[in-house]
């Protein structure tokens, strides 16, 4: 069983990247479970159809630790992908990077790992900025890190962040990075400077996802590309992701650059100009 975490700056398109892939490698025959690690609770959507889900610290403040069961917060998908949704606390009220910690022991104590599943996939909020977001990669839940990323500075600059997290946890967790997923901005330059930044990490860009509009329009469907319309140009792209995902065996301790190295690189490529 493969655990892989996506990780990426906020509303880089973490959860529509995630989604599309795992319909993709649930297509090729996968078994694969999704847990949702961000409070929205919206991860696993256009995989349900849309459904509300259910999430487990919704469940576990409604029906205590002892009456939680599996089949209460895990539902099947498109591919028959398990779906699961952490949720987060009320509102105002504790801190959300605790509440995947609780989640996955929750997941853990279930028997949810102890089925046969070729991966498990982390959608995972925004940036390593506390310990609870950090937790896939500190404490060796996820081995495989995708970050999510455009050729926009500060979805660079998170990645780079996201990196030194990956660096920091790689002894103890195990944690390795295994690829730069661009999500295309139509940024100028943008595939070559996403390669090149992944290179400086010492990765690879595993695959540059086009910007196209059928993405929303599927996702307003509730609807991943792949089940909204099978035959266009992306989701042959997400296919190509799922598959070099499926056979990748790129995984580095990254290197990672100083926020002066990282805007000499943008410079370098012509998207900052020199003050």
């Amino acid at each position: 069983m493969r655990q892989v975490a996506i990780y990426g700056k906020g509303g880089i398109g973490k959860s529509t990247t995630t989604q599309n892939l795992t319909s993709a490698l649930g297509e090729m025959g996968k078994k694969i479970m999704v847990v949702g690690c961000d409070p929205k609770a919206d991860s696993t959507r256009m995989l349900l159809g849309g459904l509300a889900q259910q999430t487990v610290l919704d469940t576990l403040r409604e029906e205590g630790a002892d009456g939680v069961e599996l089949d209460d917060v895990m539902k099947s998908g498109v591919h028959q992908i398990s779906c699961v949704e952490s949720g987060g606390p009320e509102p105002g009220v504790g801190c959300a990077g605790r509440g995947i910690i609780t989640s996955i022991g929750i997941l853990e104590n279930l028997g949810a790992y102890e089925r046969d599943l070729d991966y498990v996939f982390y959608d995972v909020l925004g940036d390593v900025v506390c310990g609870g977001f950090a937790m896939p990669i500190r404490e060796g839940k996820a081995q495989e890190i995708y970050i999510v990323a455009s050729g926009e500075l500060m979805a660079m600059y998170a990645a780079n962040n996201i990196c030194k997290g990956i660096k920091k946890y790689a002894d103890t967790g195990g944690a390795r990075l295994a690829g730069i997923i661009c999500n295309s901005r139509k940024v100028d330059g943008e595939l070559e400077l996403l390669t090149a930044f992944a290179e400086r990490l010492g990765s690879q860009l595993i695959h540059f996802v086009p910007r196209d509009n059928i993405v929303q329009r599927a996702e307003i469907n509730k609807k991943t590309v792949i089940e909204y319309e099978p035959e266009c140009a992306q989701a042959d792209e997400y296919r190509q992701l799922a598959s070099k995902i499926d056979g990748n065996d790129m995984f580095v301790v990254p290197n990672t650059m100083t926020p002066d190295e990282l805007e000499a690189m943008m410079m370098e490529f012509g998207i900052l100009e020199a003050a």
